[in-house]
């Protein structure tokens, strides 16, 4: 179930905090899908899904634009905050740009920090890797300092962590460069009305590769008994109807963005 955020005592919450790979895309992006889009399948109704990702965003810029801030004047004891970046901070952008062992962990802290101030529960999430296969077949590993960096710090800060990294990179792996394609924006000319000159993007998902992503973060939150088992639901359903995948109108989805901040957006 997704849900706006009410003041009223209801199911669990799990707030989403993250990137491109996390984010509820718009209509306009389609098929471009976050795996926080589709979260909701997994879970019945004992759990509200509130993603606040965004995409472009990094651990620090979340930060200094007020979402995580929204989020945590939100957040009510015993719901959960999961965290995932790493994809954009690795990048050399000069607003984006941390250093994997230098400040990235330090503005990861305050998502766990401030979880915990208020009763709630983190959860670090490593990134999935890209689509990097080259000309040869083998898949470079692009960010992975980033994913280590977070795996160091849930143990420092004895915090669950998921590794959907690994996890991704060995699927890749395992699929090939045109196993992995269906996963990613791979767009020839005229096959989407959002792409009429046609769309190569290895690094954002469609719906096959959100709902593998989504599934596995689902998964290991039972499997490592971070919830109760009771909430989660289709872990091994083999398909989903495709309608089930629903992205926001452009109109909702910018009211959405600009809603969850305090201050700056």
């Amino acid at each position: 179930m997704q849900s706006d955020v009410t003041g009223e005592r209801g199911p669990c919450r799990i707030f989403l905090a993250g990137g491109s790979e996390v984010v509820h895309r718009e209509q306009s992006k389609a098929p471009m899908a976050g795996w926080g889009q589709v979260f909701h399948f997994f879970f019945g109704p004992e759990v509200e899904i509130v993603n606040c990702a965004r995409a472009g965003a990094s651990a620090r810029t979340f930060s200094e634009r007020g979402r995580l801030e929204w989020i945590l004047e939100n957040i009510r004891p015993s719901d959960y905050l999961l965290a995932s970046f790493g994809t954009n901070d690795s990048k050399p952008e000069k607003w984006l740009r941390m250093e994997a062992y230098g400040d990235f962990p330090h503005h990861l802290r305050k998502f766990v920090d401030g979880a915990r101030e208020r009763n709630a529960h983190p959860v670090l999430v490593s990134p999935h890797e890209r689509d990097t296969h080259d000309v040869h077949g083998n898949l470079p590993r692009s960010i992975t300092e980033y994913a280590m960096a977070m795996r160091d710090l849930s143990v420092e800060a004895s915090v669950p962590y998921i590794n959907l990294y690994d996890q991704s990179l060995a699927w890749w792996q395992e699929l090939g460069p045109e196993g992995v394609r269906p996963f990613f924006v791979h767009l020839e000319p005229n096959e989407h009305p959002n792409y009429p000159e046609g769309f190569h993007d290895p690094g954002h998902l469609v719906p096959a590769g959100a709902i593998a992503c989504a599934r596995y973060v689902a998964y290991s939150l039972v499997a490592q008994k971070i919830i109760p088992p009771h909430w989660a639901v289709n872990l091994d359903r083999a398909e989903f109807p495709p309608e089930w995948v629903v992205w926001l109108d452009d109109e909702t989805h910018a009211a959405l963005t600009e809603a969850r901040t305090v201050g700056q957006n």
